[in-house]
């Protein structure tokens, strides 16, 4: 007897790919049906304000066309289908979805437990290739390679980024602050050490490694870090805690001419503060990768600042993420097909 599956993936996570994951690791216990939704060619949605959706945030599909995919199958593999409270009702036959993907926040978590339905997600599954994005995202900042791509773009050769007081030190020569020492952060301080800067690390709730102690890391306050780093990234959790964590106070402390990396979460940073900062030259520069509002509106003030290099949000993407976490998402059904417990409970 075979166990439906529905899949619902996107031009991201590709369904596909999650069907070889399951097909590798169930065999043939399983049946497979796939959707395949337009994302990231349109954009997801955020239902705060929909009927139906309250709480949901970063999603893609209607309930309608997620309810008649899923039909009766007891299991749902996605990346960002919605599943309101509504839609956990009509489907009493769901028992496990598995979502894959950081935070299961296209999920109405008090309802799948109502219904008692187990949710597993894909911790860390882009880990890698943030990490990699952000050492990327320093280099191309500090070395002013956005501006001098933009210049020849302008049909301008600027030999002035020749200047002294205006090119890049190298990261052999720079003190750099990790703020979170989690899964990406810890893997941007190893790639790190290759470039011999100094690196100072700010998370109060986890400990150095013995090897990045034993390699001259350390561990300091948030003031310690800012005030003496050439280059702050981030790499935190949005919580109460960190929301809004870089503001007026923290770029006050740090040191007019360093750089502020976030390849993490827009929420960690007060923009307004920040443009402030970069438009009085109160701070060298910034590269951003995320933002509180997504799309950023066209109008926005950081769009036109010359110190600053943006990218939409693409820190993540990459093949090997996509095969993490699809590969994630068949373990856990095959745990829930052979009555074993899961590895990543939401």
């Amino acid at each position: 007897m075979t166990t439906d599956i529905a899949i619902i993936g996107d031009r991201f996570m590709l369904p596909d790919m999650f069907e070889a994951a399951l097909a590798e690791a169930c065999g043939d216990r399983i049946a497979c049906r796939k959707l395949e939704f337009a994302w990231p060619d349109e954009p997801m949605a955020h239902g705060y304000a929909e009927p139906g959706l309250e709480g949901l945030k970063e999603y893609f599909g209607t309930p309608d066309e997620v309810v008649a995919h899923i039909g009766d199958a007891p299991v749902l593999v996605t990346h960002l289908a919605p599943l309101s409270a509504s839609m956990f009702a009509a489907m009493p036959q769901l028992k496990l979805v598995a979502v894959s993907r950081g935070g299961p926040v296209n999920i109405d978590m008090a309802a799948a437990r109502a219904h008692d339905v187990r949710v597993v997600n894909a911790p860390g599954r882009n880990a890698s290739a943030v990490a990699e994005f952000t050492i990327g995202a320093i280099l191309a900042e500090t070395r002013n390679i956005t501006r001098g791509h933009d210049a020849l773009r302008r049909g301008e050769y600027r030999g002035d980024l020749y200047r002294a007081d205006i090119t890049g030190d190298e990261l052999s020569e720079m003190t750099v602050g990790i703020i979170g020492y989690g899964a990406v952060g810890t893997r941007v301080v190893t790639l790190l050490r290759a470039f011999g800067c100094r690196i100072r690390v700010h998370d109060p709730y986890v400990q150095l490694s013995a090897e990045d102690s034993a390699a001259g890391v350390e561990m300091v306050s948030l003031e310690t870090l800012l005030g003496t780093s050439d280059v702050v990234s981030l790499h935190p959790r949005v919580t109460e805690e960190t929301r809004g964590m870089i503001g007026v106070e923290a770029l006050a402390a740090m040191k007019p001419s360093a750089i502020l990396v976030n390849t993490a979460r827009g929420p960690l940073v007060d923009y307004d503060a920040l443009t402030e900062a970069l438009s009085s030259g109160r701070l060298r520069g910034a590269m951003l990768e995320t933002f509180s509002v997504e799309p950023v509106p066209p109008d926005w003030p950081l769009l036109k600042l010359p110190n600053v290099t943006l990218t939409p949000h693409i820190a993540g993407a990459s093949v090997k993420t996509v095969r993490i976490a699809a590969g994630k998402a068949a373990e856990e059904v095959r745990r829930w097909l052979d009555g074993e417990p899961p590895l990543n409970p939401c």
